[in-house]
């Protein structure tokens, strides 16, 4: 099964975009002089490739993978797919895509991908941010925090509303057209030309159809397939704490914000509360596989709690009250904390959840069925601008005169034995599962970003080939490896697979160890070109011209028709979508940690991020499948051999 990561591969430049209209208005977190939907009428749809060129690229792929034998017989199979089946499958996904004009071809089957795994969401599907601390230590107290995280929220919730959020854009020279007169003139065109009047700036405008459904969205589980459930507007949001939920009323009759003094008691009065931890937490009911969750969920609506579940699945987003006191520098114990927790204290079917532990460590854990990240990451950058810059209440600041009770609800479930039974199994089968998760994180503070530009290579293949270099070590073969690249650039675009493992990068593996067989002149050489490869595929995958998604749809099809060809039948097709290597980065000044799990048993999660001056990597593992600490230790020892060899 394929999976979409936390954060494509894109320009790291449209991650320190700058929020020229942060607003102090209260009700607004920014206010656009271009509306946040300006370009998308506009946005150039999502190309199908031609089906030669995806023939030749599937090849590419396949062939550090395989052995001369194996190569031969899928190239014979693909070569009949490109000249028989593949011409009539071609023809109806062009037919269907020109007929959707709306949308992209890979639209519904991607979200139908993740609604219809039925695998639970925690570690399979579901990622993670933490946030850098408040620079303003006294302001990370869980109160003062989650206060200030709250608001901000909604701001921003406000301004995506109004259609006030600044668009975003990828803007390749960031001092040339982020500009006021960058605004002006492309405000002045209409939407439905607006993106060709960013393009003559070298700006492109990004899709923003994911951000419906960054609030007030829940996935529900349903037997063999989920349904995405989003309401346009509630007034309130739930706080789970020991495992229990409130619901909190945050916006008022007018749909304003009520003030912050308000909701600073509300949950202060939520903190304080002497409560024990919830003896049958329904939360950890989430953790589950999806059709088991089905089957509970759909018996707790029978015994009395349709209510509650809905108010759970419509609130605007969730926040999440840790009782734990984890410090950010203890970062493999954040990550279990982020990633998973006990599954006690989590809703994970919400679009996102805020966390926040009792020194204020602060993070969202999101579901991935709705959108890609980008949503999820701008959300985030933002609002830890905003309640760093603007917080709205201070260690100084005390609980009004309000009745909380007009405010804090108590969301209580109704429980018979059989949901008992069901949460009790829940906890064990989950605590299992989290038990046999390794995770490692190591910073390697050698060199970074600045080296590997001084050599004129690009930083994103080093990574990618210290992980090649590092499983090679480690078990002395290659293995499927994907990288997410974003095609956001297209309307409906999701995203696209770069795969890392070239033949150029197999072969630098090879030639590293036999090193002295190979001058440095000769490995540098190589790595350049391979370099050069790898920034190719990319560009290829964020235009929509790689191959994955593409053959994705193809298959679709087949399958629907009854009939599939021998391209999707081959063990070489699944043994390519097999991913033991699943890989990640993303670059922002806010983020203290992220990561995800491995998406297959005997593979690994690799999040990574590369600075100017040193380069870190979290991996995620099954224990008893692969040694995750073996391969960390294998990367340590790639990456000085790589240092060894650039260092001037």
């Amino acid at each position: 099964m394929n999976r979409t990561f936390l954060f494509a591969n894109i320009p790291s430049t449209l991650f320190h975009r700058r929020l020229s209209s942060i607003s102090k208005d209260y009700q607004f977190i920014q206010k656009s002089r271009l509306p946040s939907l300006h370009f998308q009428p506009s946005l150039p749809r999502l190309p199908i490739p031609a089906l030669e060129k995806t023939c030749e690229r599937f090849l590419r792929a396949q062939k550090p993978l395989l052995t001369e034998e194996e190569y031969g017989v899928v190239e014979k199979n693909v070569k009949s797919f490109c000249s028989q089946d593949g011409q009539s499958l071609q023809k109806q996904l062009i037919d269907n895509d020109r007929n959707n004009r709306q949308t992209s071809y890979i639209s519904k089957p991607w979200f139908d991908m993740y609604l219809n795994d039925r695998r639970p969401l925690p570690i399979n599907y579901n990622p993670f941010l933490v946030f850098i601390s408040d620079p303003k230590k006294e302001y990370n107290s869980q109160l003062i925090r989650s206060t200030n995280l709250v608001v901000s929220s909604l701001r921003f919730l406000k301004s995506l509303n109004a259609n006030l959020i600044e668009p975003e854009v990828y803007h390749l020279d960031p001092k040339k057209s982020d500009t006021k007169f960058f605004r002006t003139v492309t405000g002045a065109l209409p939407s439905s030309i607006s993106w060709y009047g960013a393009y003559l700036f070298k700006a492109f405008p990004l899709d923003m159809s994911q951000y419906r459904h960054l609030f007030n969205t829940s996935r529900i589980p349903k037997k063999d397939s989920d349904e995405l459930f989003h309401v346009d507007q509630t007034n309130y949001i739930t706080v789970m704490q020991r495992g229990k939920f409130y619901k909190v009323r945050v916006l008022d009759d007018n749909g304003n914000i009520i003030d912050s003094p308000t909701i600073f008691s509300c949950l202060k009065f939520i903190i304080d509360k002497p409560s024990t931890e919830e003896k049958h937490p329904v939360g950890i009911l989430t953790t589950e596989n999806r059709n088991v969750w089905a089957d509970a969920r759909s018996h707790l609506e029978s015994i009395g709690n349709s209510d509650v579940l809905r108010t759970i699945d419509g609130a605007i987003f969730n926040l999440v009250l840790d009782e734990n006191e984890l410090a950010e520098d203890e970062f493999t114990s954040l990550i279990r904390q982020y990633l998973h927790a006990d599954g006690k204290n989590r809703w994970f079917d919400k679009s996102f959840s805020l966390i926040i532990n009792k020194r204020g460590v602060a993070g969202v854990n999101f579901e991935h069925s709705w959108g890609d990240g980008i949503a999820v990451l701008r959300y985030f950058q933002d609002i830890y601008k905003d309640s760093t810059e603007y917080p709205q209440v201070n260690p100084e600041s005390k609980p009004n005169n309000c009745r909380v009770e007009d405010y804090v609800t108590d969301l209580d479930f109704k429980l018979d034995d059989k949901s008992k039974v069901s949460i009790e199994n829940a906890i064990q089968k989950f605590d299992s599962t989290t038990s046999s998760l390794g995770i490692e994180v190591h910073e390697f503070k050698e060199f970074g970003r600045n080296l590997c530009k001084a050599h004129k290579i690009s930083p994103d293949f080093l990574m990618q080939l210290s992980f090649q270099m590092a499983h090679h070590k480690l078990n002395n073969y290659f293995v499927s490896t994907y990288e997410s690249c974003s095609t956001s650039a297209f309307k409906h675009g999701r995203t696209e697979t770069m795969r890392p493992l070239t033949v150029e990068a197999k072969e630098l593996c090879l030639d590293f160890s036999e090193r002295s067989r190979h001058s440095k002149e000769e490995l540098i050489s190589k790595m350049k070109k391979a370099s050069d490869v790898h920034g190719n595929l990319i560009k290829e995958a964020a235009m929509g011209q790689g191959f994955d998604r593409h053959l994705f749809a193809l298959r679709l099809l087949s399958e629907k028709a009854g009939k599939v060809p021998a391209i999707f039948t081959h063990p070489s097709y699944k043994k390519l979508n097999h991913y033991i290597l699943s890989t990640s980065t993303l670059s922002s000044d806010v983020v203290h940690l992220g990561a995800f799990g491995p998406v297959v048993p005997d593979g690994f999660g690799i999040g990574y991020s590369i600075w100017n001056d040193r380069l870190g990597a979290i991996v995620s593992n099954y224990k008893g499948n692969t040694d995750g600490s073996g391969l960390l230790s294998c990367w340590q020892a790639s990456l000085n051999e790589l240092y060894e060899l650039l260092k001037l």
